[in-house]
Order: structure tokens, then sequence, then C-alpha cells
């Protein structure tokens, strides 16, 4: 019977709805245990889109204010809140936001939700987020915190942060796509984006999916401190490895804050190529790599992140490595990069 558990409705008191609601709340439990919170204030939603969605929705509905939102924020953050006049936060060169900046618009805006990414997704730099939940309490104004690249890959003690609104997701670091949570402050009352049910204490309506949600839960599990510790330090020796590497090609820069960023994303720069070409000179050689081009994604725009910083992502490359990374993988991306950059380069002149 144990079976039954992942396809029952945990909210019926039958012996496989119990089955099936103990499963989902143990998940909830170790999804609160990674995160720093308490149980009740996870609520699960099909992916970290949704529960931006949710925030943002949540917040403005019950103040029609201002939302302000930094320039490199992930596009889920963006066109969620692309409604509510967004007023845009500065960022630095490494895609930092500007904090005298963000106090300047709480000043002298009518505001209803302020973002603030935990790290960033295309560059991997952090973010000062305590400090940016800290304008916006003084201001009385809610804040969302994008976690989606950082949870599972550095420490989040998101009680100690205290920010209103936190989302999450599952794949992002070894749980099953399709699974995400935001995290609602302590006392934090909104209304919620999907109605028609009372599933999630009111907060989500809908079936919740079980068998996702136990993925989740095993993932951030098996994240216990130390192994987190573990696979932050490996993650971060093999993207210095590929710094390393891409310095001493000509040409080739790092985007982002190298030090002060995740440990397993790192974006580069190369001047005198077109980065699809690198893309798929790599991918030719087994290596998959990611260019913040518009020709290599499913927008019709560059990328707006580095846009935001004033880079050309034209020329970018994302690069990152995960659990199943070895250091052949690292080894191979440095024999395939400058060999790949060398041979497009001498196709022709480089463009001005």
């Amino acid at each position: 019977m144990d079976e039954w558990r992942w396809a029952a409705d945990p909210s019926r008191v039958h012996t496989e709805g119990r089955m099936a609601r103990a499963a989902l709340e143990g998940a909830r439990e170790e999804v609160a245990g990674l995160l720093g919170v308490r149980p009740r204030q996870v609520v699960f939603t099909s992916s970290g889109t949704e529960a931006v969605n949710a925030a943002v929705w949540g917040a403005t509905r019950r103040h029609e204010g201002r939302v302000i939102v930094p320039g490199v924020e992930h596009s889920a953050v963006t066109a969620a809140s692309a409604r509510h006049r967004p007023a845009e936060t500065r960022v630095d060169l490494h895609g930092r936001v500007d904090l005298d900046h963000l106090k300047k618009l709480l000043s002298q805006l009518d505001v209803s939700l302020v973002h603030c990414q935990w790290a960033n997704h295309e560059v991997g730099t952090l973010q000062p987020v305590a400090e940016a939940v800290e304008l916006a309490r003084a201001n009385g104004v809610p804040i969302h915190v994008d976690a989606c690249a950082a949870a599972g890959q550095v420490p989040l003690d998101l009680g100690a942060l205290g920010a209103d609104l936190v989302s999450v997701s599952a794949h992002k670091f070894g749980g099953p796509p399709g699974i995400g949570a935001l995290v609602v402050g302590r006392g934090q009352r909104f209304d919620p984006l999907i109605v028609g049910g009372a599933q999630e204490r009111g907060r989500r309506a809908g079936m919740e999916n079980v068998a996702a949600a136990a993925g989740f839960g095993a993932a951030a599990a098996a994240l216990d401190g130390d192994r987190l510790k573990a696979e932050a330090a490996a993650a971060r020796s093999r993207t210095e490895r590929i710094l390393q590497a891409a310095g001493a090609i000509e040409g080739v820069m790092a985007y982002g804050d190298v030090a002060s960023r995740l440990p397993h994303i790192v974006c580069l720069g190369i001047d005198g190529v077109e980065a699809e070409g690198v893309l798929l000179g790599l991918d030719q050689g087994g290596v998959a790599v990611h260019s913040g081009s518009a020709c290599s994604s499913e927008e019709l725009e560059p990328s707006p992140v580095l846009q935001a910083m004033g880079v050309d992502a034209s020329h970018s490359l994302r690069l990152s490595v995960g659990w199943s990374t070895t250091d052949a993988d690292i080894d191979a991306l440095a024999v395939e990069l400058p060999a790949v950059v060398e041979r497009l380069r001498s196709l022709g002149p480089r463009p001005t």
C-alpha cells in the first residue's frame, strides 16, 4: 500500500490520504530545515516562477504602489512586476545592487514591494540582501528575495534574514523539476495567487504534488550542513580552474564579482567572436555552456542582466558546474575553449 502515498489526496482522512499527508509534511520539514525557517512558512508551488508570481500578486493586492526591481533580476521577477509600474534600481559593473539608489527610491516613491535576489543567476554575484531587507523594513515596505539560484548552493538562514517573501526552486540543487516553494515571513498575510481550495493553509489552492514535494524534501535532506559546504568547496575549486584557464586566453575576461559569488557559476566575456559560435564549438567538443546572447535562448532580446551591467551579451558565456561535474570535465573545457576561440578568430577580423 506504500505506493499510494504518492497518488492519494493528502486532504483526505482515509489511510492512503494520511500517508500522503505524512509524506508531504515530512518534505515540508526537510525544506524548512535547509532554509532555516518553520515548516508552516513553506508554501509548495509548481516552480520558482510560480512562487515569484505569487509573491508579487500577494504584496500588490494589499497595496497598489510601485514595485522596485533591480535591473539584474530574473525574467520571472521583471515580468511579474511589469504591470505594477516598476522602478529600476541601478547596479554596479559587477551586477550588484546600488543600495544608495535603492534608499533614494524608497524615500521618493509610494512602494508596494521591493525585490532583491540573493545572488545573480547569470554572473553569480552575491547581493547585499541583508542590507536591502533592512532598508525595506525601515521604510515599512515588504521585500521579496529570489533565492532560486542560491538555495542549495550557499547556506541560507531565512529566519535570521527576516525577508517577507522568498522564492526557491527544487531543480536548482538536484530536486525534481516542477516543484518550488514560497517562504512566507512569520506573521505575514497575503492574498493567494491560485484560489479554489484550502490547500497549503489556504495560501495555494490545488491538490499538492506529493511525489515532487517528496523529491524536494529528499534533496534538501541530502544537503546537510557538511555536505552543502563540501559541494560548495568542490564547485568553487572547479570554477576557479575555469577562471584560470579562461584568463590565459587573450581577450577573455570574467564578468561579475569573482570573489563574492555563487560557487558554481562564472560568466566570461570573449573579445572578437560571437558567443554563439563558441557555444556551438564547445558543444561539438562535448562541453555544454550557455550564452547570454538572444539567439541562444527563447527570448528575442539580449540578456537584460548583462545590459544592466553594461556588458555586451553577444560576447558572453555562462558556465556552471554541479554535483555530477568532474575534474575531467574541467580538463576538457581547458583544452576546448582556447582551441575554439582561436579557430573562430582565425576566420575573420575582429568586429569593431
